[in-house]
């Protein structure tokens, strides 16, 4: 788009808030940002006064630009949120390190609250966590069965009364499942499950230590030891108390730090006056205001992770505007504050201490980064002569055992990083026996098909799709590409020799093996050929463990299945015994009794 007509979109820019889009020449997505006045924020771009590097390196590749209005600057917010997870902008500070901790979730909407360890934050319970660095939720779980007697399982509650379970008879529930305990004093021991999650350890320590003792008197010695290490637990959590924070205190403290090029940004995570543990985000710096930036930051942070009381901040963001969101999107009030003096003074230095000392060590491996990801996906596109630049990156692979349980993986890269979410895997429904050219066909067609539908918004359209295999099975997906009209660079990776095939190349192109641009190509390509051989597994597993099943007198389709479910493999279930069977659906103990001995015999 030229000059003119973008000057012209700029004077039709409204007075309202909204998301801006920046797309370069070839019409991906640079720039994702949110403003509280569209046509102010934007126009601000093409200004002629001098920007920081990043900006102008962004400007400069702007070649077209949309926007969509919202309600208020919130949504703004939301939805810019929404669009950087799924556009993954070059130029936005992105959270790249998605991994989530666990938490200890009480169900408090069902009857008989259980509890439970997850990793997924919904608005249907009440969370605590995150566990960090060294904090096993199981333990604290294992704590909370034996001393408060609150059920973790998942069984159904109400009807007809069902038989106490294993727990029960350890005194680890006190099974309202079989209608033995009144709702009102279920109720009182989820009370204490909640106060203990929440920090006050005494009265457990102290259930737990008379227990002890009991079973060391009844020289249950293992008994004994298990409970001491359960203490020895509690006793580790209570050094982790911050002695000047006040134990009703739930923040996360956040810093930041910047040298223009690269940024770091340091979490330090307090429950309950508790240091739980730390984090470090490695980040380039976006090419935003500060303060835009580290508040999207923080929007796609808490978007799957649980929001504290308050967060306490050493950097710019816009509070006023995360408040809102937080009352808005999650329902919750929260305290921002930039604490002068005292113990949250001191963890806010703390933070931003970690953020300068893990920036200073972590630029080589940034840029290291750079190389094997961003830098390597632009060597590939001028090494190979691909029409635009391959920011989504496609591999497909098949797996087989002489044609027995055929199955294909896709894996996708976006620049040069996995992309996990997005890995499919396919079952092979239309080729006969062990052809390898005919079901990569097949899986191409299925997820070209895809293109142009629905589908194609949740699953975006690949820059580069890469077979593994060399000249022939490039051929073979070239038929399904012209026969589909997919404009899309293909090529294939051949293993032996590392040899690239490209469609329009007679000889294959050789690439230094020490070049970042090859390492990319053999990362996903090892990376497809892993997902396909572990579906695969999988996949034969299964049939063999229900070969072997169907020999069991007794056991029939819904039994095996139920026996599946909960094994997953037969090496599992020839590992368990008689009243881990017995626990799976429809078995029971006699029949839990002859497939043991059955199994006995294997």
């Amino acid at each position: 788009m030229g000059e003119s007509v973008l000057r012209e979109k700029l004077k039709l820019l409204p007075d309202s808030p909204g998301v801006y889009i920046m797309l370069d020449k070839d019409g991906a997505v640079i720039y994702v940002g949110k403003a509280r006045v569209l046509k102010n924020r934007v126009r601000q771009y093409f200004h002629s006064s001098e920007k920081p590097a990043k900006v102008q390196a962004m400007v400069e590749q702007i070649a077209d630009f949309s926007y969509i209005v919202t309600p208020s600057e919130v949504d703004a917010l939301s939805l810019e949120n929404t669009y950087i997870k799924k556009y993954k902008p070059k130029y936005n500070i992105l959270l790249k390190d998605d991994k989530t901790y666990p938490y200890i979730k009480i169900h408090t909407k069902e009857e008989f609250p259980r509890i439970s360890i997850t990793r997924r934050i919904k608005k249907d319970g009440r969370y605590f966590g995150p566990f960090m660095q060294g904090i096993n939720c199981k333990d604290i779980v294992d704590v909370c069965a034996k001393v408060y007697n609150i059920r973790t399982c998942a069984v159904a509650v109400g009807g007809k009364p069902k038989k106490p379970c294993l727990d029960y008879h350890l005194r680890r529930c006190l099974a309202p499942c079989a209608g033995l305990v009144s709702k009102e004093e279920y109720a009182e021991r989820v009370e204490k499950t909640i106060a203990f999650l929440s920090g006050d350890y005494e009265e457990a320590e102290r259930i737990l230590t008379e227990k002890m003792k009991q079973f060391a008197e009844e020289e249950q010695f293992e008994l004994a030891l298990d409970y001491r290490n359960k203490i020895d637990m509690l006793a580790g959590l209570k050094l982790k108390r911050i002695t000047a924070m006040p134990r009703n205190v739930d923040a996360d403290v956040w810093a930041f730090a910047s040298n223009g090029l690269y940024a770091c940004i340091s979490l330090l995570v307090t429950r309950g006056g508790i240091m739980r543990g730390s984090r470090n985000f490695p980040l380039e710096e976006g090419a935003g205001e500060r303060s835009e930036s580290f508040t999207s930051f923080l929007t796609q942070y808490y978007a799957a992770h649980e929001l504290p009381h308050e967060l306490i901040l050493d950097g710019e963001a816009d509070d006023g505007l995360f408040r809102d969101y937080a009352k808005s999107e999650r329902g919750k009030n929260v305290e921002i504050s930039r604490p002068k003096a005292g113990v949250k003074r001191e963890l806010a230095d703390m933070a931003a201490k970690n953020a300068r000392e893990y920036l200073e060590k972590s630029v080589s491996a940034i840029q290291h980064k750079n190389d094997m990801t961003r830098n390597a996906c632009e060597r590939l596109q001028t090494l190979l002569g691909l029409k635009r630049y391959p920011r989504r990156m496609e591999c497909y692979d098949i797996s087989d055992i002489s044609g027995v349980d055929k199955v294909g993986s896709m894996v996708v890269f976006t620049d040069g990083e996995a992309e996990k979410t997005e890995y499919r895997r396919f079952r092979i429904k239309t080729v006969e026996g062990a052809n390898d050219f005919a079901s990569l066909q097949e899986v191409l067609r299925r997820r070209l098909a895809k293109l142009g539908t629905d589908e194609e918004e949740r699953f975006s359209r690949p820059d580069l799709v890469v077979i593994d295999g060399g000249k022939g099975q490039l051929s073979a997906i070239k038929q399904v590409f012209d026969e589909m009209g997919a404009d899309i660079d293909l090529i294939s990776l051949a293993k032996q020799e590392e040899e690239v095939f490209t469609v329009g190349g007679e000889e294959p192109v050789r690439i230094d093996r020490r070049d970042y641009a090859l390492k990319t190509l053999q990362r996903i390509r090892d990376e497809a050929h892993r997902f396909a051989i572990t579906y695969f597994r999988n996949l034969h597993s299964k049939r063999s463990l229900a070969s072997v099943l169907e020999e069991i007198p007794g056991v029939g389709k819904r039994k095996r299945m139920a026996l599946m479910e909960k094994f997953g493999t037969l090496s599992a279930i020839v590992g368990a015994d008689e009243a881990a069977l017995a626990a799976a659906e429809g078995i029971g103990p006699v029949l839990a009794k002859n497939i043991k001995r059955y199994l006995d015999t294997l």
